[in-house]
């Protein structure tokens, strides 16, 4: 693991601007390769542990742990090294997405994550004390080509250490909202929902002549603090699909989903009587979240590397 660990300078840069990467985690057939498997693990539901229609916004939550190939990313070395040195040595993944972009597809609007309360209204990560903010580590992995026509991320450096939006405001889900808002004479929703609404300043627009793209080759990942405020383009083109997969990082001692047995957002409710985080780094010293060692198909998860 030592090998991914972030020298100074690049947790300086790290510190400053939110974000570090893209660097690689696959080659790019590698990359292919793995997302034809698990693209047909996907559209199996046997296993996954939320009850839920594969149209469901929320279907693609945390597939990590039903999913083989993806059990096996959340703990790669590449990424996890990396996080160590950001985060400290006792880690777990607390949720994962898959984020797809199909042609035609709007963009998806500036927005930034500190509780994760923004959809479903209630924090669903508090770290410990009193902490201004936290926010979550998330590693988001390119299994295709993400580029600026077929919807890639973009990132406004430095905005991480500030909070544009008060999370602990009520967004309305609208499904009609999906692909049918237009901002700024650019596609972007925020599926189903309208960020805006949880401005702080009504009147406050970002300023996207500082925002940059991070265009990615299949097999590629970013790590970004979830409060670094980021987007990403509609996909304009005809025929090319972007997919990423997000996993999602924490200290082992913050508090994942405390006080609550389910989820409801995104016109969905699951529960989470399955639902367990993955200690993918460290000792987990707290015993506040359930843990889970094995996926639901029982394979083991890769042993917490130690720092």
């Amino acid at each position: 693991m030592n090998e991914f660990k972030l020298s100074a300078d690049e947790i300086t840069r790290f510190r400053a601007q939110g974000y570090i990467g893209p660097f690689t985690l696959y080659s790019p057939e590698e990359a292919r390769e793995r997302y034809r498997v698990i693209r047909a693990e996907l559209f199996n539901r046997d296993h996954a542990v939320y009850a839920l229609p594969p149209q469901s916004a929320i279907a693609n939550y945390d597939r990590h742990l039903d999913v083989n190939l993806l059990s096996e990313h959340v703990s790669h070395p590449g990424i996890v090294g990396r996080l160590t040195s950001i985060l400290g040595p006792d880690v777990v993944c607390w949720r994962s997405e898959m984020f797809p972009k199909y042609p035609g597809d709007e963009g998806t609007d500036w927005h930034q994550a500190d509780t994760f309360a923004h959809a479903s209204g209630q924090p669903q990560i508090v770290w410990p004390g009193d902490t201004r903010f936290g926010g979550a580590i998330t590693a988001w992995t390119a299994l295709t080509e993400a580029s600026e026509e077929n919807g890639c991320l973009r990132f406004m450096p430095g905005t991480h250490e500030e909070m544009f939006y008060d999370e602990s405001k009520k967004m309305a889900f609208d499904p009609g909202n999906v692909n049918a808002l237009e901002k700024d004479g650019i596609k972007r929703g925020f599926f189903g929902y309208d960020y805006r609404s949880l401005q702080k300043d009504p009147d406050w627009k970002p300023d996207e002549s500082k925002a940059v793209s991070m265009v990615m080759e299949p097999g590629q990942c970013v790590i970004f603090w979830s409060t670094l405020m980021h987007s990403s383009f509609p996909n304009s083109t005809k025929d090319r699909t972007r997919l990423g997969y997000t996993s999602r990082y924490v200290p082992a001692s913050v508090r994942v989903y405390p006080d609550t047995d389910t989820v409801d957002e995104y016109g969905s409710k699951i529960s989470l009587d399955k639902f367990g985080v993955v200690l993918v780094a460290g000792e987990d010293h707290y015993g506040h979240n359930r843990r889970v060692d094995r996926n639901m198909r029982g394979v083991p998860f890769a042993a917490p590397q130690m720092a």
